[in-house]
């Protein structure tokens, strides 16, 4: 018997189709142990069912429900976290199977993260609009059983107290969730066409949760974020300025964390945040070097790269944890694809990244030779501002010299070049 709070302990289930890999059930409820702890929870158990296909009613077989339901009557656990998406009528039905324990997904117990970690105003409502689009149809109709979903992990967040109220209040609540999400995401339109005008070159963290994105961000630029070993500690983008050696500037963007089977739903949920990946010029991908699931992880990420439509953009990988794991970038990463293996918490390998950075720079930049009238003197303060001039000569029909463009440069000031 458990003496400690039962609440927080909780049973783990999966399962694995006749001929599919067993191994890699293990690794979803490796990756789903995880999760519990993060959200507070301890596994007390795990169970894997080898069976021909998912039973329509409770997924698992009946006799898996019957044994599900004496581990946890045995040892007071009211908790059984499912490693895949559950239909809201396979809940009730193993829910009263099971005797009333309290059934959640995977989906779910990432909302109860997010919940756990957003800090900001907009992932506040993002997670909440998340919750009630899938946890709702999830609750309701329980009717006066929801009274036990008031509290314990699945069932906090911002929209806790919504997810009790009628169906035509959740609508209405989702929509004006929706109307405020809009009105934010018009600001962050704003403040993505102000970097545009400065002409910097933007580059998003992207990664693995949990693979030091914050930490490189803050080791880089000092932005002072949080940076736990937790899974999603970041949910919010933050964007800051990095000073190159040559003195040149871009600016870099964190990003939350991306883990496998991750539901589309919370991609469209968080797309706003998720579009600084979009509309970034480069990526940086950051990937635990010491993980045993590596390549599984960068597989995962360029596989939400490519759902966000960002795929043809320029990388750079990044093996952070390096120390802790010499090897990995020989044994992964093939020699076309720029990589940097280093760590983030120590700086070693800080200045091979920045050199890349540089190299990325300069592969957007062309130099052309301007010739810019006196009445437009305007655009040579511009200039000055943004990119890299020399060799100006003042003439009698302008100014003329020599810039290093990138490509909204060369758009921009194509009519005074001269000579290319």
């Amino acid at each position: 018997m458990i003496d400690e709070k039962k609440d927080k302990y909780a049973v783990l289930v999966s399962i694995a189709e006749r001929g599919s890999d067993v191994e890699e059930c293990e690794r979803g409820l490796d990756e789903l142990e995880r999760l519990l702890e993060t959200a507070g929870g301890v596994c007390f158990a795990r169970m894997i069912q080898v069976k021909e296909s998912f039973d329509v009613r409770t997924c698992i077989g009946s006799g898996k429900v019957a044994e599900l339901r004496e581990i946890c009557e045995n040892n007071d656990i009211d908790l059984v976290v499912f490693d895949f998406e559950l239909s809201p009528a396979q809940i009730r039905n193993l829910e009263d199977g099971i005797g009333g324990v309290r059934v959640i997904d995977r989906s779910m117990l990432i909302l109860d993260i997010f919940a756990l970690h957003a800090t900001s105003g907009e992932g506040k409502l993002q997670v909440e609009l998340a919750q009630l689009k899938y946890s709702a149809p999830r609750l309701v109709g329980h009717g006066n059983e929801l009274s036990r979903q008031g509290g314990g992990i699945g069932s906090r967040g911002p929209g806790e107290s919504k997810l009790e109220t009628d169906r035509r209040h959740l609508h209405e609540r989702i929509s004006t969730l929706e109307e405020r999400l809009r009105e934010l995401e018009h600001n962050r339109e704003v403040m993505r066409s102000q970097r545009d005008r400065s002409g910097l070159m933007k580059i998003a963290l992207v990664g693995y949760t949990n693979a030091g994105k914050s930490t490189l961000l803050n080791s880089l630029t000092g932005a002072g974020v949080l940076a736990e070993n937790k899974l999603f500690a970041t949910l919010d983008a933050t964007t800051r300025k990095l000073e190159l050696p040559s003195g040149e500037t871009v600016l870099l963007t964190d990003t939350v964390g991306f883990v496998r089977k991750l539901p589309h739903h919370l991609v469209r949920a968080f797309r706003s945040t998720l579009d600084e990946v979009r509309y970034a010029d480069a990526l940086l991908i950051v990937s635990d070097a010491s993980d045993p699931e590596l390549p599984e992880h960068i597989k995962v990420t360029e596989e939400v790269i490519r759902e966000l439509g960002a795929e043809d953009k320029p990388v750079i990988h990044v093996l952070n944890k390096s120390d802790l794991a010499p090897s990995a970038i020989s044994v992964y990463m093939p020699e076309a694809v720029a990589t940097v293996a280093m760590s983030a918490l120590s700086g070693e390998g800080v200045d091979e990244l920045l050199s890349e950075i540089e190299a990325l720079l300069r592969a957007r930049r062309r130099t052309v030779r301007l010739l810019i009238p006196y009445s437009d003197q305007a655009v040579t303060s511009a200039l000055y501002d943004i990119y890299t001039v020399s060799d100006v000569e003042y003439t009698d029909t302008g100014v003329t010299l020599t810039a290093v463009l990138d490509e909204r440069g060369l758009g921009r000031y194509s009519k005074y070049i001269c000579e290319a």
